[in-house]
């Protein structure tokens, strides 16, 4: 297939050994500057001028001026040069150190009780990373969208990421306002939820999640039922909260309004587990390393 470059395969050969010796006025000094022979850079040179199709020196056997297509090539050449090098030491760095900016795909609920604690420390131990935090329950492609790396529940990621823990496993439960549990019968068994108003969840696929269950060993999926609908788990805790009916979300979201009691839990013996929350970026030869040291980072903090 034919390639169209913006700049010519080989455009940029010559250019440096062409503004060293227009500094110098002098091929020696140029060739030992860069350390090789005079005549090397001699060579350099007028291949230069051949693909340019101008002389860009006027050589004497006492002196080196340049020509006025030289002054015209100079002029454009050197600050252009100037900022390749600049640019490439500058790229050169980011990959030497943890520095630029770290953008993370993470859903809404794991951001108060989990990354505002460990993005704060990290921050103090990296300053020059600047973290940029995307919460949404979508489900992106984090290449495609230009993520360095995304946090989610271990049964919503690919195969083919790299994935670092960062919590244990945990349960899913079924959690209700003692309001609304005191107004309502009593729940003993997955079933009876199907005479309970219980608040649903959907997914970024836009299909309503079923609610899961283990019956000693045995895995249950129900459709349940109710008067509200979220697209993330904190609106839907919050529903709970309010008394609006039950909710099965993850225990770690559910901790802190069950320790207070404004949540209580139902049907604990058929809780089911989670594999926990992972970091996860793509499998890649070259980790970066701002993204290198979030991973330490996550790895120390979880130990």
């Amino acid at each position: 297939m034919k390639q169209n470059f913006t700049v010519r395969h080989g455009a940029l050969d010559g250019v440096e050994a062409f503004l060293r010796v227009a500094q110098h006025r002098s091929f020696r000094k140029a060739a030992a500057e860069l350390g090789v022979t005079p005549s090397a850079i001699s060579q350099i040179v007028r291949h230069l001028e051949e693909r340019i199709g101008a002389p860009l020196f006027i050589r004497t056997t006492r002196s080196v001026g340049l020509t006025e297509a030289g002054e015209q090539f100079l002029a454009r050449a050197k600050p252009a040069f100037e900022e390749l090098v600049a640019a490439t030491q500058a790229a050169r760095e980011y990959g030497q150190r943890p520095a630029g900016r770290l953008r993370l795909s993470v859903p809404r609920a794991v951001v108060p009780i989990l990354l505002e604690p460990l993005i704060a420390s990290f921050c103090r131990t990296c300053p020059e990373v600047e973290v940029e935090i995307a919460a949404s329950e979508t489900l992106v492609d984090i290449a495609a969208e230009g993520f360095d790396a995304g946090i989610r529940m271990g049964q919503f990621i690919d195969a083919d990421m790299v994935v670092v823990p960062m919590t244990k496993p945990f349960r899913y439960v079924v959690v209700g306002s003692p309001d609304y549990l005191a107004g309502n019968d009593r729940i003993a068994h997955p079933d009876d939820l199907r005479q309970h108003a219980c608040l649903r969840l959907r997914r970024s696929s836009g299909a309503l999640a079923t609610w899961s269950f283990n019956d000693a060993g045995r895995a249950i999926e129900i459709a349940v039922s109710g008067p509200f609908i979220a697209h993330d788990i904190p609106t839907m805790l919050g529903a709970a909260i309010e008394g609006v009916g039950l909710a099965q979300v993850p225990e770690p979201v559910a901790a802190s309004p069950l320790k207070s009691g404004r949540l209580v839990q139902v049907l604990a013996k058929f809780a089911t587990m989670s594999p926990g929350v992972f970091l996860y970026y793509p499998d890649q030869r070259h980790v970066t390393p701002k993204l290198r040291a979030f991973i330490d980072h996550v790895k120390s903090s979880s130990s």
